[in-house]
């Protein structure tokens, strides 16, 4: 048996072309099912000074790409990827744009438990298929309940501080090393793959890991 080789993400909830980019990897990965990769999800913040409540989606897009038709036009290659991968993103729905400082540590705390691919996978649903606010403490509690861990214990642990330092610290850290973009992936804790790459550049990078020769 082959030795797990590790493939950190950082990503965060909230970013489409995560999204987007799990839906590629995922769909490598089960094509490939003796793959080699330990995978862990790491924080990074798209809008790391948004206010702790969140704030209304309408205004945050007007301020962000200054006004509707602006964002939708920067959205469509968005949504025409999503399409591609066979996802479903319902920006109509979405009323609120979270500060996703909690649901980081929702994924922190999953992979204690061995539930973190399960908490992202959770996460991504919440918001870009029911569009819930995933910044609010009831819902990361109810998406812990459905992926098996103890709602209760979170919802507690979210009304306090409890590794929210930590997770600023780590998300930090990945700017320090030169990320300035997600979802970026580093793979055996050397080569970064920026970006939502097809799967067919993961099932390429897995046979170069495993020695299979692909043809």
């Amino acid at each position: 048996m082959r030795d797990p080789i590790k493939l950190d993400v950082m990503s965060d909830p909230i970013c489409p072309w995560c999204y987007i980019g799990k839906a590629h990897l995922d769909k490598a990965l089960a094509e490939r099912p003796d793959h080699p990769f330990l995978i862990e999800w790491h924080p990074f913040q798209l809008n790391p000074d948004m206010p702790a409540g969140g704030m209304g989606r309408r205004a945050y897009l007007e301020g962000k790409f200054g006004g509707k038709e602006a964002a939708v036009r920067a959205y469509a290659p968005v949504v025409e990827h999503a399409e591609k991968a066979g996802l479903n993103i319902n920006f109509e729905a979405m009323q609120r744009t979270p500060n996703t400082l909690n649901a980081h540590r929702l994924i922190h705390w999953s992979g204690i438990e061995g539930r973190q691919t399960a908490a992202v996978s959770a996460l991504f649903k919440a918001y870009f298929v029911d569009a819930r606010d995933i910044g609010d403490v009831e819902v990361l509690a109810d998406i812990a309940d459905s992926i098996e861990m103890d709602a209760a214990v979170v919802a507690k642990l979210l009304q306090s501080d409890e590794d929210a330092q930590a997770i600023r610290d780590r998300d930090a850290h990945s700017r320090e090393m030169g990320i300035n973009s997600v979802p970026t992936f580093i793979v055996g804790n050397q080569h970064a793959v920026p970006g939502a790459q097809p799967p067919a550049l993961w099932l390429k990078v897995i046979d170069e890991l495993t020695g299979v020769d692909p043809s």
